[in-house]
């Protein structure tokens, strides 16, 4: 026998096992549950200003659809080289604006990948590292944190008071200034609470002596009073700062 043959008998060995009603169910069951791991770190550490529930279902389907497409390959040699054909011409148009929500697709996919191959206890083991170590490296550097784009509309006469105001807050950059007539409208990128919540809140407090409540949305009294203030929003932003 020669080496070529040895390698033919090994390969198609390896593609002449049987699906069983149980192992398909087990195998999605399995991604199914890993799925709803996945999607509860996504909630948890989910900063975004818009939460998308059709996302977390495609997190859903797409562990569960991968696990099922992993399953008939494998037992079949020439349906897993035409499935490769087929997938090679699918190209996916929608954007995903969030770079992190790439890698929750990818954690979904590969976890479907290792159940469909019958690796359970890896896939199961794996993402329980990979969820608690993210959410730990989240809560380290990035929990604390609260950005808004304040937008301020206001008379010219009023500008140097409301620069004042804006530059005694925590954290702020000027993102955009437009002028009509005597009339300014400003917005900025502010941070509330920085790393240190305590320090930062405390700080906030200080500066916006007319603050009453205990809510972001307090920042608004800071400005309300100002002689020729038109108007002032507050609007959850999610965004890094420039050091």
């Amino acid at each position: 026998m020669s080496f070529l043959d040895l390698i033919k008998n090994s390969v198609i060995k390896e593609f002449t096992g049987t699906i069983t009603v149980g192992s398909v169910m087990l195998a999605v069951l399995i991604s199914f549950i890993i799925a709803l791991f996945i999607v509860f770190i996504y909630r948890k550490t989910f900063t975004g200003v818009v939460y998308s529930k059709s996302f977390v279902l495609c997190i859903i389907l797409l562990s569960m659809i991968t696990a099922l497409i992993i399953k008939t390959i494998s037992s079949n040699l020439a349906l897993s080289l035409g499935m490769v054909g087929a997938l090679s011409i699918v190209r996916f148009r929608t954007a995903v604006k969030e770079p992190v929500d790439t890698a929750f697709m990818f954690w979904a996919i590969a976890a479907g990948i290792m159940a469909g191959a019958g690796l359970y206890l890896i896939a199961l083991i794996g993402s329980l590292i990979l969820g608690v170590i993210y959410y730990i490296s989240f809560g380290m550097g990035f929990k604390f944190k609260s950005q808004y784009l304040l937008v301020l509309r206001y008379n010219i006469i009023s500008e140097n008071e409301i620069v004042k105001r804006v530059h005694s807050l925590p954290k702020y950059k000027l993102k955009s200034k437009s002028f009509s007539k005597n009339i300014i409208e400003s917005t900025y990128e502010i941070e509330l609470f920085g790393k240190n919540k305590k320090k930062s809140r405390a700080a906030s407090r200080q500066a916006a002596v007319a603050l009453k409540g205990e809510d972001e949305s307090d920042i608004l009294y800071y400005f309300k009073d100002i002689e020729g203030l038109l108007n002032v929003s507050l609007i959850s932003y999610q965004n890094d700062f420039g050091e």
